[in-house]
């Protein structure tokens, strides 16, 4: 039998060959849809080859930032309290023993938004210090004045004074941003200097529980203590969010970085520039719909924010909203987590009339809303009454009205009604309808008894409180402000 020009082996390479050939054709035809490669931008083209030329361009327009303020020493704590009998022994050996205030150093990351020389940043790097320095990539130094904060988004205005040119960042557009796009990060971590860190985005809208307004992007890109306040960069350059937060447990970075989206940061920087940001502000207290007051309330989806309560004379109230309500819609925005609502709440500008939908009862109801004025950091809506000024809680006889309002049994004594935000009150856990018992264990029942005790402490005194608080008691203490 005569054999052929080819073995089968040849055919066999032949024949994968142009198979290889086929597909490669194949990809070339379909174009996108069979391209893995990373989108290009006019920046970077190889993108994610290299960040270097990126990196180059963004440096100039990244800060470090030192802050000094000065810290108070609490005093040494009295095992018996104000009248202690031991207070001028512990006063003499103890109380001269440490400084009574001393100097504490920050460091942080900003960036220049335009050639005026102002830089965006954390509040937390510049709040409450005595002074701030901004180094520039270049080695010089300046001076820097906060021009505005706003510790609910956790964001700050400072500007330098200086005759050299200087080069702002591009502020991007955190919207279009996606899950998985590369993203860079420019900060001073550990005080060790200009670093660099890449990765990608993780995650969109996280809410940490740090506030009303919390909307984080999440990172992959390494970002530790030093780099709050710094820049979070899209393949294009573009500022797309303002590191501020990681989640640690060694307090180190395990790849879990947060940054706040640079739109917010754009909405307010307006407000920030005249020193001051006003908030649209509805006077409602509002909880997550969950599956089983779906059910009680007649809801078909458990979706929408839960009116717990209504502030009287508040926007909501004046417009008919009552407690019950779920709030489904607000100027025309669906609601689908209760957490959706305070932050279109808060850019919606004062008096602008809006329309809530509601569903009560399993009815749909529109409300014609007027937006007021969210009331100053350390104030709420109305006088507060007896001592709470002082230490920010509103404190109020019992009465039948406010027996029922908070499901009290006591018929006497005194029940907190609101608690204002960065107090004493707060920071010590009180609650609206907390009944207070006892102050350094001695009973109090009514506001102008509270009002002759609380005189007699002083400055940074701390007062032991018994407090019940639906079917228990238990104690707290709160001191009294510098």
């Amino acid at each position: 039998m005569k054999r052929g020009l080819y073995s089968r082996k040849d055919v066999r390479i032949v024949y994968w060959t142009l198979l290889c050939l086929l597909g490669l054709l194949g990809g070339i035809l379909l174009g996108p849809a069979g391209d893995i490669r990373a989108q290009p931008t006019p920046m970077m083209p190889a993108a994610p080859g290299s960040f270097s030329k990126l990196v180059k361009q963004a440096s100039p327009s990244v800060v470090f930032i030192s802050t000094v303020k000065t810290i108070k020493r609490q005093p040494f704590p009295l095992p018996f309290g104000p009248n202690d009998p031991f207070r001028d022994f512990f006063d003499r050996f103890f109380g001269d023993r440490l400084p009574r205030e001393f100097k504490q150093q920050a460091l942080g990351t900003g960036f220049i938004i335009d050639r005026d020389g102002f830089i965006l940043t954390n509040n937390h790097v510049v709040e409450q210090t005595d002074e701030i320095k901004v180094k520039l990539d270049n080695g010089s130094e300046y001076k820097a004045r906060i021009v505005g904060r706003d510790p609910k988004t956790d964001l700050a205005l400072i500007k330098i004074k200086t005759r050299d040119p200087l080069t702002p960042l591009p502020l991007g557009d955190s919207d279009k941003v996606e899950v998985g796009d590369w993203v860079v990060a420019i900060g001073n971590p550990f005080g060790l200097g200009h670093t660099v860190t890449a990765g990608i985005v993780s995650a969109k809208y996280r809410h940490l529980g740090a506030g009303a307004y919390d909307n984080f992007i999440q990172t992959d890109a390494s970002i530790n203590p030093g780099n709050s306040g710094g820049p979070l960069l899209n393949t294009a350059g573009e500022v797309i969010g303002i590191n501020t937060a990681i989640f640690s447990q060694s307090g180190g970075s395990i790849g879990i970085g947060f940054a706040i989206p640079v739109n917010m940061a754009k909405d307010l920087l307006p407000q920030l520039k005249r020193g001051k940001v006003i908030r649209g502000w509805l006077g409602v207290m509002i909880q997550p719909v969950t599956p089983e007051l779906k059910e009680k309330l007649g809801l078909r989806e458990a979706k929408g924010a839960l009116v717990a309560d209504v502030t009287p004379g508040g926007p909501a109230d004046r417009a008919g909203m009552k407690r019950g309500d779920v709030i489904v819609s607000f100027n025309g925005r669906d609601i689908r987590e209760s957490k959706d609502l305070p932050f279109l709440v808060a850019s919606t500008p004062v008096n602008r009339i809006v329309t809530v939908e509601v569903v009560r009862k399993g009815e749909i109801k529109r409300l014609r809303v007027r937006i007021g004025e969210m009331p100053e950091e350390g104030k709420v809506s109305g006088p507060l009454k007896g001592p709470g000024p002082r230490l920010g809680m509103s404190l109020e006889e019992i009465t039948p009205d406010l027996a029922r309002r908070f499901g009290l049994s006591e018929t006497r004594g005194l029940v907190v009604t609101a608690v204002q935000g960065g107090t004493p009150a707060a920071e010590s856990g009180i609650r609206p309808g907390d009944v207070i018992l006892e102050m350094d264990q001695e009973p109090v029942n009514s506001i102008q008894e509270f009002e002759r005790r609380i005189a007699a402490y002083k400055k940074g005194d701390t007062i032991l409180l018994l407090i019940k608080r639906r079917n228990t008691t238990l104690f707290t203490t709160i001191r009294i402000p510098e």
